[in-house]
């Protein structure tokens, strides 16, 4: 995709290290060409607000966006309403017993890893990272107070007491999460585009 950058976004970049400088003009390049196409407008037309490390927005009236990036794609959603979308690779290497015992479960850990897998907990992280973006919150002070029900498939901020649903697609080699408030099911843009960063 070609790189479509403001003279503003160029002036961010070369404040940013060479790897974080590179992700943020690419995937600003792929919010604006991508809702260039819903919007009708020139890439560079496209009035978003994307500063490095903050959720990017759009002006009142041009609804709502959320991005997600792995190491070799970015997908990206665009909802008339609230909305939060992650992604991570299924053969992404961790240690999902241990993550689950320090951010999801909290008593009878002998129990829950009888029967943990690594995709139960990778779809977990998955929609919980993607109702965190929805909230415009912070992965280390927010992970801890989601609870995730996979029947219903609902999200709850104990403290915040909020309440949303998620929708989890398998996609290739990706798991895709998306975070809504709406209890229809949703008709938003996604695009998902493989890329080496």
């Amino acid at each position: 995709m070609q790189d479509v950058a403001t003279i503003e976004e160029i002036k961010t970049a070369k404040n940013l290290s060479s790897s974080r400088s590179k992700i943020f003009l690419e995937t600003r390049a792929y919010l604006r060409q991508s809702l260039s196409k819903i919007f009708d407008l020139d890439p560079l037309e496209i009035p978003i607000n994307a500063h490095p490390g903050e959720p990017p927005s759009l002006p009142s009236g041009m609804g709502n966006i959320s991005l997600s990036h792995c190491k070799d794609a970015i997908t990206i959603v665009w909802h008339k309403s609230k909305i939060g979308i992650d992604i991570e690779r299924t053969d992404r290497d961790f240690n999902y017993v241990k993550f689950a015992e320090k951010y999801f479960f909290h008593t009878n850990k002998s129990i829950h890893n009888n029967y943990l897998t690594k995709k139960m907990v990778l779809n977990q992280w998955c929609a919980v990272e993607a109702a965190i973006k929805w909230d415009h919150g912070k992965l280390a002070k927010d992970i801890n107070h989601w609870q995730f029900f996979e029947k219903p498939k609902k999200l709850i901020h104990k403290k915040k007491n909020i309440h949303l649903n998620y929708s989890q697609i398998n996609f290739h080699n990706w798991t895709i999460a998306l975070a809504y408030e709406e209890k229809t099911s949703l008709n938003p843009e996604i695009i998902c585009c493989s890329k080496n960063f």
